[in-house]
């Protein structure tokens, strides 16, 4: 499936051909020649979730805690380098905490994706529901790395890794990795955030560094699947395009065709991806089967 066109412009499956696309997706992810990317977006599939699902409602429930000036309103990393730098690390990091406490309800695709044999899982969020459907599910071959603000945590190392009941663990031990590249909620509440967790990162992020290499192995023979996912902020575009470097593809993403901005579509078709315009609901249907 190639995303590009004549010209760069983005393909665009709709319609029957989109049921037929998702038909050879959801063969692809049986097989584990396909990584899912998930988002927040997952979290809405059964009603309204407990926790934020954008980084604008992020924004929002720090404002709601301590206020902050109008100019830097509605931008998450923003705000959180404010609260960062006005009231320390500690109280940023227990406030995301308490944003995020809510227990993880996951949903029925939570539950088809955690009982796949995948080599590896992307989920860009904080919240933690796809851990806790693998942990549902019984799967004790599943790591969950996570990446990390060094200067946060005073360690050299960009991420680091648990197993689902939160002991370290090694990546290279596990059938399924799960990756959450901006950090976790649980079990240690260590998540990238603010801007300086961000300069800190993208110093390095084009020459991989802060990719772990098991990641960068696993990624070599496969395609990615964006499910969730919103790519209107260059911070969001710029992790994607890094994590799916040098993989070999195909990549798809599912989005209703109309709610996406000039700029995610200029996204997705210079990184060589599909979109498949269907509503989140209908597509996660059609892969459960």
């Amino acid at each position: 499936m190639s995303a590009l066109l004549a010209g760069g412009s983005l393909e665009t499956i709709s319609g029957e051909a989109a049921h037929a696309a998702l038909a050879g997706l959801r063969a692809d992810l049986l097989a584990d020649r396909l990584i899912p990317y998930v988002g927040p977006g997952l979290l809405t599939l059964d009603g309204t979730p407990p926790v934020p699902t954008s980084p604008e409602e992020v924004a929002a429930a720090l404002q709601k805690r301590v206020p902050v000036p109008g100019r830097i309103r509605g931008n998450m990393w923003a705000v959180a380098q404010y609260i960062e730098s006005r009231r320390h690390r500690r109280t940023l990091k227990t406030l995301m905490v308490d944003i995020f406490a809510a227990e993880p309800r996951p949903s029925g695709f939570h539950r088809f994706l955690a009982g796949l044999p995948l080599g590896l899982i992307v989920d860009s969020w904080y919240d933690g529901t796809l851990a806790a459907a693998l942990a549902e599910a019984g799967r004790t071959d599943v790591v969950d790395v996570q990446g990390q603000s060094r200067a946060a945590i005073g360690e050299d190392r960009w991420y680091r890794a648990f197993d689902l009941i939160g002991h370290s663990a090694e990546p290279d031990a596990a059938h399924t990795l799960l990756y959450t590249p901006h950090g976790g909620i649980r079990p240690e509440g260590n998540v990238l955030v603010s801007d300086s967790d961000y300069v800190e990162v993208l110093t390095e992020i084009d020459i991989q560094t802060p990719i772990p290499e098991e990641v960068r192995t696993r990624r070599a023979t496969r395609g990615f699947l964006f499910l969730g996912c919103r790519f209107h902020d260059q911070m969001l575009r710029t992790y994607a395009r890094q994590i799916i470097k040098r993989s070999t593809g195909p990549h798809a993403c599912v989005a209703e065709a109309d709610r996406l901005s000039l700029n995610e579509r200029r996204f997705l078709a210079a990184e060589g991806i599909a979109l498949i315009d269907l509503s989140l609901g209908e597509a996660t249907r059609l892969l459960i089967g």
